[in-house]
């Protein structure tokens, strides 16, 4: 069987220097907001190039705690509209709505799966205040255009980081593009943690001062409570292991760049939709690195590809079946269509891709999409 993912031989490969981390944590005694976690942070700011970063429980709070730590400064208010698209995880709008705001979904572009750019501008009212673009499946969302509108309408841009760590536009790395950015290290992501955790990255003191309290249950300094706060914080022992992983991230992005690349290039079966590599959004001269966190493809009868190939022997998983506006959780927003976001959570398909795939596996992933008859 062809993992989808195999993330116990990713983490073998860095077993000893993990099996070590977790000693000196072990050892220290100390667990929560100690010396493993202002490490991770320096080397996660100095990668993304972002002045600050800060540490959080995972990537729904890095999201959670932008947009109340907006809310605490007078920026946003209860009521507010933030522009999301309408195809993201789930995640991306429970942040939004969790803070009493107003979640305003636009229709995606079919080539990239990302946010349609060129939508933007119809959509921003008065009650507008922020744009959160995500960086789906680790294809970078963004153009000089985007931040030229962001400034004219006086908008925040917030970055759903959660899957294109290392990514980048014009050499600019994602996490440093808009206002704030939210990372997710959960297991499976580019960057995986053994559990959950995640991030906040961000050019504004302020706003990481305000961030790193109100994840300290409002607190700066101990029994001190300034602001109403959460608990969200990135333990010792998984900033640790994301201190080991993170000097690896260039090397297995790259290795995710070369599959997709061979997929790009070999998968020919005419009913196999492929994913456009660069933003249709895009000026000619713009030059994003993508990093693909997944490899998804489109196909009219989906379920039988995947039924196929996992008569194959080969596992794959489909992000997402259904899209937040037909969640029961959402039912206000049920009676919203969006035509392409339905085509593609009913069409999707994402193909195996990780820094631990063999040539001889990608290569059966090929070949077996390319016998698919149906």
């Amino acid at each position: 069987m062809i993992k989808f993912l195999d993330l116990q031989k990713i983490n073998a490969q860095y077993a000893d220097e993990l099996k070590q981390a977790a000693a000196e944590v072990i050892d220290s005694g100390w667990f929560l907001t100690g010396g493993k976690l202002a490490t991770f942070e320096k080397q996660l700011a100095e990668f993304t190039g972002a002045a600050h970063a800060i540490g959080v429980a995972n990537g729904l709070d890095a999201l959670r705690l932008i947009l109340k730590a907006y809310i605490d400064m007078g920026i946003m208010s209860a009521g507010d509209e933030v522009i999301v698209p309408a195809n993201t995880y789930i995640a991306s709008i429970l942040a939004i709505t969790d803070n009493g705001l107003v979640p305003v979904l636009v229709e995606l572009n079919l080539e990239s799966y990302n946010l349609d750019l060129n939508l933007i501008e119809q959509h921003i009212t008065p009650k507008t205040k922020a744009i959160m673009v995500v960086h789906l499946y680790g294809q970078v969302c963004w153009s000089d255009d985007l931040l030229v509108l962001a400034q004219k309408h006086q908008l925040k841009i917030i970055e759903d980081n959660a899957q294109a760590i290392g990514a980048s536009f014009n050499g600019i790395k994602t996490g440093n593009l808009g206002d704030a950015s939210g990372f997710s290290f959960y297991p499976g992501k580019n960057l995986g943690a053994l559990g959950d955790a995640g991030a906040v990255t961000t050019n504004d003191a302020e706003l990481a001062e305000r961030v790193r309290a109100l994840g300290n249950y409002g607190s700066k300094k101990k029994y001190v409570n300034e602001y109403l706060g959460l608990n969200s914080r990135l333990d010792e022992i998984q900033a640790a292991f994301l201190s080991v992983k993170i000097k690896h991230i260039e090397t297995e992005n790259q290795i995710r760049k070369n599959i997709a690349a061979r997929y790009l290039n070999e998968i020919t079966h005419p009913e196999v939709v492929l994913p456009v590599p660069v933003n249709t959004d895009f000026a000619p001269q713009d030059n994003p690195e993508h990093v693909w966190h997944l490899f998804v493809v489109r196909h009219p009868k989906r379920d039988a590809l995947q039924t196929y190939l996992a008569e194959c022997g080969i596992q794959t998983l489909i992000h997402y079946p259904i899209p937040p506006n037909k969640q029961g959780a959402y039912a206000e927003m049920n009676h919203l269509d969006f035509e392409l976001t339905n085509l593609m959570h009913d069409t999707v398909l994402s193909l195996p891709i990780s820094p631990v795939m063999t040539d001889d596996e990608i290569t059966q992933v090929i070949t077996a999409i390319n016998q698919f008859s149906q």
